[in-house]
């Protein structure tokens, strides 16, 4: 069985040590993954001089490059972002920036880095937005690169102009524990099987269409 790890990023605006709840969501994720077997750690990004830019390095000091480098070495990461005005944290978009470099960064076969890395996401807010959200950010994922598993996202919003957040909720949900260990389940599952049976190259996709077959 393959060693897996995962990165998750906290895109809270908070930086440490002012509480945040997408972290303890994140941390959530990461102990159900450890359940699974599943070793890694977890990054505030905002104690981190991450850069705006959709470079791997915009120089001058940037935190992104040793980020990247945690990221590179794990088979899953996970963005867990707050919710304002209905969207992702501006965290969560640079991230999502970021990552756009990944476009230009391929192996040796010509297939993305990011290919074989399995993308979650963990979403939290006093408002409505959740789905929104975690639609835009698995989207980008999967878009550079990642694949996302089924049940790929968890999730928790308050009622609405409600001023509890998640980390003060009590009891916590059951529903967002039940989606929060099937995002853990299925992401070390993929993983997993990606580990074993990587994605072919662009070459051998394109050998084993039959040539009648191709347009023109």
């Amino acid at each position: 069985m393959a060693d897996i790890r995962a990165l998750v990023l906290n895109c809270t605006l908070k930086r440490s040590p002012a509480r945040s709840s997408s972290e303890v969501l994140g941390q959530e994720v990461l102990d159900a993954l450890g359940e699974q077997g599943v070793t890694g750690e977890l990054i505030r990004v905002v104690d981190h001089d991450v850069r705006f830019g959709v470079s791997p390095d915009e120089g001058d000091g940037d935190a992104w490059p040793q980020i990247r480098a945690k990221l590179m070495a794990a088979q899953i990461l996970v963005i867990a972002t707050p919710i304002w005005l209905g969207q992702p944290s501006s965290v969560c978009k640079m991230v999502l920036e970021r990552l756009d470099a990944e476009l230009s960064e391929t192996d040796d076969q010509g297939r993305l880095l990011t290919y074989g890395k399995v993308g979650g996401v963990a979403v939290v807010g006093n408002e409505d937005g959740a789905h929104h959200t975690i639609g835009q950010v698995q989207q980008a994922l999967n878009e550079v690169g990642f694949t996302c598993p089924a049940a790929g996202a968890t999730y928790w919003v308050g009622e609405a102009l409600h001023k509890t957040d998640y980390i003060d909720a009590r009891p916590k949900p059951d529903t967002t524990g039940r989606t929060t260990k099937a995002l853990a389940l299925n992401s070390a599952h993929l993983a997993r099987l990606l580990a074993e049976q990587p994605y072919p190259p662009p070459d051998a996709r394109d050998d084993a269409v039959d040539p009648a077959q191709r347009s023109g």
